[in-house]
């Protein structure tokens, strides 16, 4: 694995080992970014399902000025902060060691259903993306809707005016056109691997 473009450009990244993470290969990462182009630099990324955190790091060495890391497998997140210790990066990045169904749902605010909602400051107003890429195991189907569902409902206020959100995903696995208010914009696919591109359907701008 390595860094494509950018300021870390050839940088290479350790992976965790075994198959329970499938790191994004280099060229549809560039695929990706190719795509991405005129919206990473100064943004806000949020990489889901981050791994060994590859993704993350190629919007950092494109010019992302803020990344937020999500991911809980313990092996995983070792890879990850040896990789950003590595590059020597430690500004501007979060890493958040948890699930992306408890991290989305902690951004949410509070439950209306709930008999004692949480105390303002336990909630804090969420920090917004301008760009927010998932990439869950391939065979964990629910994970995709659990996530997209999050995303286009109790979950968007993490979503900046104008933000993609973005699913890499098997091929042959065909997600929604819609989930709550995302709405399919793209569809790009390469090998047995594919990405869809999502935007806020009531903001949709056909620039994906």
């Amino acid at each position: 694995m390595r860094i494509i473009a950018g300021t870390f450009r050839s940088r290479t990244l350790a992976t965790p080992p075994g198959s329970s993470t499938r790191p994004t290969s280099d060229r549809l990462r560039e695929t990706l970014f190719n795509v991405l182009a005129p919206r990473i630099e100064g943004a806000a990324f949020l990489d889901l399902y981050a791994g060994s955190g590859a993704v993350g790091l190629e919007a950092i060495s494109r010019g992302a000025v803020r990344v937020a890391f999500v991911e809980r497998a313990p092996a995983a997140l070792k890879v990850l902060n040896g990789n950003l210790e590595r590059l020597g990066i430690s500004t501007g990045v979060r890493v958040h060691a948890k699930s992306v169904s408890t991290f989305l749902r902690g951004v949410a605010g509070p439950n209306p259903k709930l008999e004692k909602s949480p105390k303002p400051e336990e909630n804090p107003k969420p920090e917004k993306y301008e760009v927010v890429f998932l990439d869950p195991p391939y065979d964990a189907a629910e994970d995709y809707a659990i996530t997209l569902g999050l995303l286009g409902g109790t979950a968007q206020g993490i979503l900046a005016h104008g933000a993609v959100v973005i699913a890499e995903h098997r091929r042959k696995l065909a997600l929604d056109e819609q989930y709550g208010n995302l709405e399919r914009t793209r569809l790009l696919e390469q090998g047995d691997a594919a990405i869809s591109f999502y935007a806020d359907s009531s903001n949709v701008s056909g620039e994906q």
